[in-house]
């Protein structure tokens, strides 16, 4: 179903279009330099990724090697380009298959990072939408969002049954597993999670953890950024167009594609036009990013699936 979505958003957006002149814009008039330059930035911020993992570890008394855990979020991105999350689980494994790092531990760690990282990108956000504020009431005009409309949905009361039957399901949940001989392994898995997740309190070098943190986000946002200087309809365009461009196209992967394509596309071209960028060359300049640093974590996944099979795995004692 990812597959099919993103395709079919890919062809609504693509359909007509002249490929030759794709190719052309490909081979005669893009600065491929500026596209090379940006491969080491998106690289290290999987690093950092991999290196603030580790540091998130120690506490619950895990200590994987750093180049297993770096391997394995290489291997992560590569396997949600197949099933969109199931990275989340794949890194997990990896350490519990070669480091003998606890699954659940690991994977309680990774929902901490995950809402740290939300946390960083909702600031971000905010600060880029009242800089930029009348660039995104442009968008939501031309693409027919209506905040108050979707805010307004359901009445309270709609909201309240909803939470209500949330509620009586978790309990209905707890009584069946109990019934089941699985309850007490549920039960020490989700130990093993929240462990996990408080790990962050415990964290020996905080300033570390902040500069893996930043560097993590800066790194994907040079990583995008250059791309700019490598067409000339873009390269005038500034940080605040790129800034924006950046935060819409990190909502829209949430959107459970492979690497966000076609929700990406949509809303990073749509900013672009808004921004005064012609439509073709806007269309032009989402495939071939996109593609390209698609293919680059295809190539890093590849590359870390090739070393792992040549890594020893580690027995703890």
């Amino acid at each position: 179903m990812p597959l099919v979505l993103g395709a079919a958003i890919l062809y609504w957006m693509y359909r007509g279009e002249d490929w030759q002149q794709l190719r052309h814009v490909m081979t005669d008039e893009m600065d491929w330099t500026w596209m090379l330059l940006s491969f080491p930035f998106g690289i290290l911020a999987q690093m950092f990724r991999g290196w603030r993992w580790r540091q998130t570890l120690e506490p619950v008394g895990e200590r994987p090697r750093t180049s297993t855990s770096i391997h394995a979020i290489f291997l992560s991105y590569a396997a949600s380009l197949v099933i969109p999350r199931v990275g989340e689980f794949t890194r997990c494994g990896v350490l519990k298959r070669y480091d003998d790092v606890s699954f659940p531990k690991a994977l309680g760690t990774v929902v901490t990072e995950r809402a740290i990282d939300s946390l960083l990108v909702l600031g971000i956000t905010a600060v880029v939408i009242l800089l930029e504020m009348s660039t995104f009431g442009t968008f939501f005009q031309k693409t027919g969002t209506n905040l108050h409309d979707i805010l307004h949905g359901f009445s309270w009361a709609g909201y309240l049954v909803v939470a209500i039957c949330a509620v009586a399901m978790l309990i209905l949940l707890h009584f069946l597993l109990r019934k089941l001989s699985i309850y007490n392994k549920v039960r020490a898995t989700l130990g093993g999670i929240w462990q996990g997740v408080i790990s962050l309190k415990d964290v020996k070098n905080i300033p570390l953890f902040i500069f893996f943190t930043v560097g993590i986000w800066l790194g994907y946002f040079l990583h995008y950024y250059l791309t700019f200087f490598c067409f000339d309809f873009t390269a005038d365009l500034g940080l605040g167009c790129a800034l924006v461009t950046f935060i819409v196209g990190s909502i829209a992967v949430i959107v459970p594609t492979p690497n966000g394509a076609g929700p990406w596309h949509f809303v990073v071209k749509t900013m672009l036009i808004l921004y005064g960028v012609a439509d073709e060359h806007a269309l032009y300049f989402v495939l071939i990013v996109h593609t390209v640093q698609t293919m680059l974590v295809i190539f890093l996944g590849i590359y870390s699936w090739l070393a792992l099979n040549f890594t020893k795995v580690k027995i703890n004692s």
